[in-house]
């Protein structure tokens, strides 16, 4: 049986730049094949390539791809419209820039169903979508229809991005870090999901990953990219149980380790809030009336000493980010919030304005919250331009510096756009950003999530020792809870808006008393344990 996807001496350079140089790989039907390499190693542009969806102009790719008995490279644009989404299917990297925020859930997942079964109408296209939204993980997905993309969390939007994507039963889905925004809860129901998909339809899965445990149980075969080159590739047990090359048993043997410095007895409380609620109103009828409230936190508190990390895990749509925004007065909540010992919930904007710099945020998104129009040394220069306006130019310009340095990033690519960086080095610029200021309390929301596992660990040695050197306090949301173990001192476990165990974090992850923060627990770390021994060099 021939390969369903061929990809041969693939080589795609922008603007005289080579990026990819030489990829050669196939993918049978029935079969997961996982891209893996660092951030910046070629592996989104080589899935992007599959479907030739690369930016047109600035991209040159050469070589052969055959897909479905088709050459893309060299194919009509009708029948780049049939391959796209009817052969193969695709979930990208950042949901919030792929979903159109004008148009609701229910419109777009139907959208891609309409595009290949123009058939399709009424109560039989809205029956497809539920179906569809379910499969992808919403148990209330008639509920969600209506709902918009920025009504949603992170991992929520992700969902939506799998569910258009399967919208046709594809005989093929690249998977570009399609697990990267959710829970290891639902990490697994996802990925348990394709795995089923695979079995029951034949369906070939490229899948694009960081995550070498995700590689490890789900691949059939692996490929490893570094520098736009595949240096190594085979079945997973060959390469994970005797890697050949230097770069993958390097990757193999990284993974966030050692624990955070300990908290000084007598460290002051740098934020306190107490039963904290955000609770979003729901409107129906012609009118809008309020026919209900969506609890998304509901009554939290929560104390972060000086040096000290709290760690705050929990599902998607759980609250988490929700409670962050709050915390830094970005979203309305009831409830009093203390920074440095004063009351902060009653300020406006103006008496606020002065506060910002000693408590900063990193988003989850960081490709979103960059602005395209700006140079990194604009974005990491902005807050010390409104916080430190008696800075000279070169003054800015050296701190900009050192703080790209700092998150392991060429000051030489300052004058670059954020769209000329991959999903891991705009992270990186964006936790910059943040640190630029030397804040007192820093809200990490999955500042970790979109980097692979080598930056990963490097991210997590440089957060600690930016704590342990400016005794920072983090609120670090995530819900890698290998990394929150590395970070974190205290752990508080949320569920549907509500605290359900908190406590020291090696008595939560060592021994959890309730039943949801067990589960979490051997979702992630039952994971890390069927990881093999790695002889390291």
């Amino acid at each position: 049986m021939p390969a369903l996807l061929t990809v041969e001496d693939l080589a795609v350079a922008f603007r005289g730049r080579s990026v990819v140089e030489g990829v050669s790989f196939a993918v049978e039907p029935g079969e997961t094949v996982a891209l893996v390499g660092e951030s910046g190693s070629g592996k989104s542009v080589t899935a992007l390539s599959c479907l030739r969806l690369l930016p047109p102009g600035g991209a040159n790719p050469a070589g052969r791809i055959l897909l479905d008995g088709t050459e893309v490279l060299r194919a009509p644009e009708h029948e780049l419209r049939r391959l796209r989404g009817g052969v193969a299917g695709m979930v990208f990297q950042e949901p919030m820039t792929s979903l159109n925020p004008l148009h609701t859930v229910g419109r777009q997942v139907a959208e891609a169903v309409v595009l290949h079964q123009p058939g399709m109408r009424g109560a039989a296209l809205r029956e497809r979508v539920i179906h569809l939204l379910r499969r992808a993980g919403f148990a209330n997905a008639e509920e969600r229809l209506a709902a918009y993309p920025h009504q949603l969390s992170g991992g929520q939007r992700q969902r939506v991005m799998i569910a258009a994507a399967l919208a046709n039963d594809p005989k093929l889905l690249i998977a570009d870090e399609p697990t990267t925004a959710l829970d290891v809860t639902i990490q697994a129901q996802i990925l348990e999901l394709l795995a089923d998909l695979k079995r029951r339809l034949n369906m070939a899965l490229l899948l694009i990953t960081h995550d070498l445990q995700i590689v490890r149980r789900h691949a059939d075969r692996v490929v490893v990219m570094k520098d736009g080159r595949a240096v190594e590739q085979g079945p997973v047990a060959a390469v994970f149980e005797a890697p050949r090359h230097d770069y993958t048993r390097m990757l193999l043997a990284t993974e966030p380790r050692g624990r955070p410095a300990p908290v000084a007895p007598d460290a002051p409380v740098v934020m306190e809030a107490e039963r904290i609620k955000v609770h979003f109103p729901i409107r129906r009828g012609v009118l809008r009336r309020t026919v209900g409230h969506v609890k998304a936190v509901d009554g939290v508190s929560v104390a972060i000493r000086e040096g000290e990390t709290v760690g705050l895990v929990g599902e998607s749509g759980s609250g988490k980010t929700t409670l962050g925004l709050a915390l830094l007065r970005l979203e309305g909540s009831e409830g009093p919030i203390r920074f440095e010992g004063a009351p902060i919930q009653g300020l406006d904007r103006k008496r606020l304005r002065p506060l910002r710099r000693r408590m900063q945020i990193v988003f989850q998104d960081p490709y979103g919250a960059l602005s395209p129009r700006m140079t990194v040394a604009e974005i990491v220069g902005e807050g010390l331009a409104v916080h430190e306006p008696h800075l000279s130019r070169a003054e800015r310009g050296r701190a900009v510096a050192a703080a790209l340095e700092e998150v392991g990033l060429d000051p030489g690519m300052a004058d670059r756009y954020p769209h000329e960086f991959s999903g891991g080095q705009r992270q990186r610029i964006a936790i910059a950003r943040a640190l630029v200021l030397k804040p007192r309390l820093v809200v990490l929301d999955e500042p970790t999530s979109a980097l692979d596992v080598s930056v990963q660990a490097q991210v997590v040695e440089l957060l600690r020792a930016l704590q342990e050197r400016h005794r920072l306090a983090y609120l670090f949301i995530s819900h890698d809870l290998r990394v929150v173990r590395a970070m974190a001192h205290r752990i508080i476990v949320l569920r549907d808006g509500r605290v359900v165990e908190e406590g020291e974090a090696e008595r939560i992850i060592a021994a959890p008393r309730e039943p949801y923060t067990r589960a979490l627990m051997a979702a992630a770390f039952e994971l890390a344990a069927a990881e093999p021994e790695v002889v390291r060099t």
